[in-house]
């Protein structure tokens, strides 16, 4: 998986040092750590991102983050048939007491709401589609996890397996306004090869 951006044990091969390669005036504008980055994903979770190539699109696109007026659905695998087939999970999130590595579901944590619906049963798996807008860190993978439903291969909030090596979960479709004229524009992802061969896997038995 890739890091969005330098951390501490983690200062080099990230999406940010990528980006200072390939657009070196970057570095003119924003976080030095985080040049053009207006929003993340976890490392190894795949998918669409969005990078401002101005400081002008770069502040436009935080606002539009922060007014969740982007639209961002996910593609997950989660353990077990999950039911009903359409809900939410509506829980506040925050670090969990006991491991400052993982979030958890916190009393005074952070309002958190992800929407979903069941795209297909898969043995003792279930293929969704959630949509959040809140965007927590690790979001997606704690609600499931929450309801005793984690994330397929997930190593913090669920378990390893041996048909891949990182949790199921793929940003897959981003719609927001266009820093240059104010228009909705969308993108779409396809599943990456390594999440269609675990599909393929267990539909197989």
């Amino acid at each position: 998986g890739l890091t969005v951006h330098p951390a501490p044990g983690h200062p080099d091969h990230t999406l940010a040092n990528a980006m200072f390669r390939r657009f070196p005036d970057l570095a003119a504008f924003g976080n030095s750590l985080r040049p053009g980055i207006v929003h993340r994903l976890d490392k190894d979770t795949s998918g669409l991102m969005v990078i401002a190539r101005n400081e002008k699109a770069r502040i436009y696109l935080i606002d539009e983050f922060k007014s969740r007026t982007v639209k961002k659905y996910y593609i997950a695998l989660v353990k077990g048939k999950l039911v009903p087939q359409r809900g939410a999970i509506d829980a506040p999130l925050g670090r969990d007491p006991s491991n400052r590595k993982r979030m958890a579901v916190v009393t005074k944590g952070r309002e958190a709401r992800t929407d979903y619906r069941v795209i297909e049963y898969i043995g003792d798996n279930t293929l969704v589609e959630a949509r959040i807008q809140t965007g927590r860190t690790h979001q997606i993978r704690v609600h499931f996890a929450a309801i005793g439903h984690p994330v397929f291969g997930d190593p913090l909030y669920g378990t390893r397996t041996k048909l891949l090596n990182r949790q199921f979960l793929h940003s897959k479709f981003l719609e927001l306004k266009l820093p240059s004229n104010g228009r909705p524009c969308s993108f779409t992802l396809d599943l990456p090869p390594d999440l269609e061969g675990v599909l393929r896997e267990l539909r197989s038995h």
